[in-house]
């Protein structure tokens, strides 16, 4: 507790600057009244919301992650053995084939800015949350890299389910300015990885994510974590997809192998503009299809 004492103090300090330097013209979040009941009184009353963690300087970046670890609201995950990396599911093929595509994102962003990724796929069942979610966790694997995953699929979120976890207060009662960042924020058992639910259905998501809290979300995200792996509607049905994107700086498209109709393919990349797109994902490849794994990667 210390620590965390010491790294409030040091943020509120830096608040303190930054206000005497604007001159009181910041255009700062008020703070709710509503805390979620784990979160110590003292780091709601020294901070009061995402934007005063972002606004400290350079030289409080550690701190700031005891903060924001202190504000998130805690969660008992239970987590599918489909999530690669969390639980007792981490030495398998597919644990490869997320750290190669990991690295394969390091590499295109010494040439780019990429660092809120958008997964999506032509067609609902194609895999693109197996991917987002297994993604984000490949990241937090490393040391002192944060990963923010988010369910941005307000008709059928269910990466909460994937995860083991609750599925509200999310996504949408956010854009619905109900509530503030840190309530729907969660932590789970791996260190560095913060997830956002989609929050309840909704009957009109495009107009959510187009009402530019999306936006502000995601700004005030971006410069406390390494990576926002953003889970996305299919791209054909929907409209949704193509709105998140322009708020995203690439996107990753998923295809299924033996499922995903080369027209389907091509008509979902044509959605995007070509500067959005950073690549593809080949899913549900048989391992007995790739010999070159004879030797490696199995146990």
């Amino acid at each position: 507790m210390s620590r965390i004492h010491e790294a409030l103090k040091k943020v509120e300090r830096n608040r303190a600057q930054d206000d005497t330097r604007r001159n009181q013209t910041a255009d700062v979040v008020e703070p709710r009244a509503a805390q979620p009941d784990s979160v110590p009184a003292s780091a709601v009353r020294s901070t009061p919301d995402m934007r005063s963690i972002v606004t400290s300087s350079a030289e409080a970046l550690s701190a700031n992650a005891d903060v924001l670890r202190a504000r998130c609201t805690p969660g008992d995950w239970k987590p599918a053995p489909t999530m690669l990396f969390l639980g007792e599911h981490q030495q398998t093929q597919g644990n490869e084939e997320f750290r190669t595509l990991r690295s394969r994102l390091y590499q295109m962003r010494e040439q780019r800015q990429l660092r809120k990724l958008l997964i999506t796929s032509p067609l609902p069942n194609e895999g693109k949350t197996f991917v987002a979610a297994n993604l984000a966790q490949a990241i937090a694997c490393q040391e002192g890299q944060r990963a923010l995953l988010i369910d941005a699929d307000l008709r059928d979120g269910s990466l909460h389910k994937s995860l083991g976890t609750f599925a509200t207060p999310g996504l949408s009662d956010y854009l619905l300015s109900e509530i503030d960042e840190f309530e729907v924020l969660q932590r789970g058992p791996m260190e560095n990885l913060f997830f956002i639910p989609a929050g309840l259905a909704v009957s009109n998501p495009a107009e959510l994510v187009a009402n530019g809290h999306l936006k502000r979300l995601l700004d005030r995200c971006e410069p406390l974590f390494d990576w926002i792996i953003i889970d996305s509607p299919p791209a054909i049905p929907v409209s949704d997809a193509t709105l998140l994107a322009d708020y995203c700086d690439g996107v990753l498209m998923v295809v299924r192998s033996n499922v995903t109709h080369s027209d389907a393919a091509r008509r979902a990349w044509l959605e995007f503009r070509e500067t959005q797109l950073v690549g593809a994902v080949l899913n549900g490849v048989q391992p007995s299809s790739l010999p070159y794994y004879s030797s490696y990667g199995r146990t």
